[in-house]
């Protein structure tokens, strides 16, 4: 599947993001190869193969919950670029 420089330049926008035209036709040409590979593995006869979340048969390692000391207040807050009444101070984003 071939992707277009107008496509590219549209996710680029919608993230927000900025490319010089050489960054934009190289993106083209790497996202393209990326899908037709993606293609190439929809090729593949997957009947009978049971869908997996994972490759490896690995299982979640559990450690117990260890009470620790936490970050003095002021240290939490010391790069904070504005505080107020010991919290961070956000910009107000719903009215």
């Amino acid at each position: 599947m071939k992707i277009s420089k107008q496509e590219v330049e549209h996710v680029a926008k919608l993230a927000r993001l900025e490319f010089s035209q050489q960054e934009k036709e190289k993106l083209t040409q790497q996202l393209s190869n990326i899908l037709t590979y993606v293609e190439k593995l929809g090729e593949l006869d997957t009947k009978g193969v049971e869908p997996t979340s994972h490759v490896l048969d690995i299982k979640n390692v559990m450690r117990d919950d260890v009470i620790a000391g936490s970050l003095p207040q002021d240290r939490a807050l010391a790069n904070a670029p504005e505080k107020a009444a010991g919290h961070y101070k956000v910009p107000l984003i719903i009215e």
